[in-house]
C-alpha cells in the first residue's frame, strides 16, 4: 500500500511540474526572421515567441502577408541607421487575417473580425503566423476580397492614395502621368486616379500595354520604344516610382503649378523652381481611415486587386527574389494559413 501511495505522489508531482512548465512556457509561432542584414539567404523560417498585445494593440492571426520591395531593402540593412530594432527582426508590412485578441483600450475591433493592415516598421512584421497592429493601422477586410487578395493591398494602395490624393491633391478633370503603371503602386495609382475622375497616362514595358488599358489608363506609353516626354505634355501630376533619368525627364512635362511626387528619390528643388512647379518625396504611413476608403472603392468594383503569385510562408526567400527582379505584374503574397471557411 505504501508503495502505491509513493507512486501516486510521484505521478502527481510529475503532472504538476509538467502543468507548471506548460503554463510558464510562452506560446510560439512560425515566422520568417533575420538575425543579421544581408541577401535573401539571411531569411530563416523558425519558431519564435508569439507576441502578446499591449492595451492599445490587436493580435492578428495572419492568413496572408504581402511582399514588397521595401522588405528586401530592410533585410539588406539600408534602413539600419534609421531605427533601433533589435535582432531577430520579422519582416513584412502587409497582412490580412483574423483578430485573435484585443488590448483593453481597443474599441474598433473584436476577436474574430476579418482585417487587413499596414504593419508599421517599428513593430513585429507580417511574415509570421501572428502579428501585432494598432487601431490606426488596421481596417475591416473588404468583403469582396479573399485574405490573399487583401494582403496585396495596404502598403501599395496607401502609397498611391497618399501620393495622388493627400500630397498632389489630384482632382477630377486633371491629367496624371503614372510611371511604372504595371507595378504594385502603379496598378492602384491608375485606378485611384480614374476613380477620382482624372485622365491617366501610364508607362510600362511592351508586354504590359494591354494590361494598362484594362486598368483604365487612357493613354499608354511603351518606355522601351517611346520617350514619354514626346507624348505626355502639360500634365497636372506625375507619380514617379522609377527615379533617376525618368524623374529627371519628368519635371519638363508638368504644367506650371503642377506637382511631381517621387517614391524613390529626393526631389530636385532647382528643377521645381525652374519649371514653376511643386513636388515632394513621399514616405508612406499607416492610415486606417484611408484603408477604409480604399476598401469601399474595392467593394464598389472601382479598384481590382492583382496577385501574380503566392508562396507558402516557408518560401519567403523565393518570394523576395521574385520581387527583386522588378518585373512582377501586381503583387506577390505569402500564404500563411488556409482561408477561414
Amino acid at each position: 500500500m505504501q508503495v502505491l501511495v509513493s507512486v501516486l505522489q510521484f505521478l502527481f508531482v510529475i503532472a504538476f511540474a509538467v502543468t507548471s512548465f506548460a503554463e510558464t512556457t510562452p506560446p510560439t509561432m512560425k515566422a520568417i526572421v533575420i538575425h543579421e542584414y544581408g541577401g535573401p539567404e539571411v531569411l530563416k523560417y523558425e519558431d519564435v515567441p508569439r507576441p502578446e498585445p499591449k492595451e492599445d494593440e490587436i493580435l492578428v492571426r495572419v492568413i496572408a502577408a504581402g511582399v514588397n520591395p521595401v522588405d528586401g531593402l530592410i533585410r539588406s540593412g539600408m534602413f539600419a541607421k534609421d531605427g533601433n530594432r533589435a535582432f531577430p527582426i520579422i519582416l513584412g508590412g502587409d497582412i490580412a487575417g483574423v483578430v485573435e485578441k484585443v488590448g483593453s483600450k481597443v474599441t474598433k475591433f473584436k476577436a474574430s473580425d476579418p482585417v487587413f493592415a499596414y504593419v508599421s516598421l517599428d513593430d513585429s512584421g507580417g511574415y509570421a503566423q501572428y502579428a501585432l497592429v494598432t487601431e490606426s493601422e488596421a481596417a475591416l477586410k473588404p468583403k469582396s476580397l479573399t485574405y490573399v487578395e487583401a494582403a496585396a493591398v495596404p502598403i501599395v494602395a496607401l502609397t498611391a492614395w497618399q501620393a495622388l490624393i493627400d500630397t498632389a491633391k489630384l482632382s477630377a478633370g486633371e491629367t496624371a502621368l503614372i510611371h511604372g503603371g504595371s507595378g504594385g503602386v502603379g496598378i492602384f495609382s491608375i485606378q485611384i486616379a480614374k476613380a477620382r475622375g482624372a485622365k491617366v497616362i501610364a508607362t510600362a514595358s511592351t508586354l504590359n500595354q494591354s494590361f494598362l488599358k484594362e486598368l483604365g489608363a487612357d493613354v499608354t506609353i511603351d518606355y522601351t520604344k517611346q520617350k514619354f516626354e514626346n507624348i505626355a505634355k502639360d500634365v497636372d501630376v506625375v507619380l514617379d516610382s522609377v527615379g533617376k533619368d525618368t524623374l529627371a525627364r519628368s519635371y519638363g512635362v508638368v504644367k506650371k503649378g503642377g506637382f511631381v511626387v517621387t517614391l524613390v528619390a529626393r526631389i530636385d528643388q532647382a528643377e521645381l523652381d525652374k519649371h514653376g512647379i511643386r513636388g515632394a518625396s513621399l514616405s508612406v504611413k499607416p492610415d486606417s481611415n484611408e484603408l477604409v476608403e480604399i476598401g469601399k472603392l474595392i467593394d464598389e468594383k472601382k479598384i481590382k486587386v492583382i496577385v501574380s503569385q503566392t508562396f507558402p510562408l516557408s518560401e519567403a526567400v523565393k518570394a523576395q527574389e521574385q520581387v527583386a527582379t522588378g518585373h512582377t505584374r501586381g503583387k506577390i503574397v505569402l500564404k500563411v494559413a488556409d482561408e477561414p471557411k
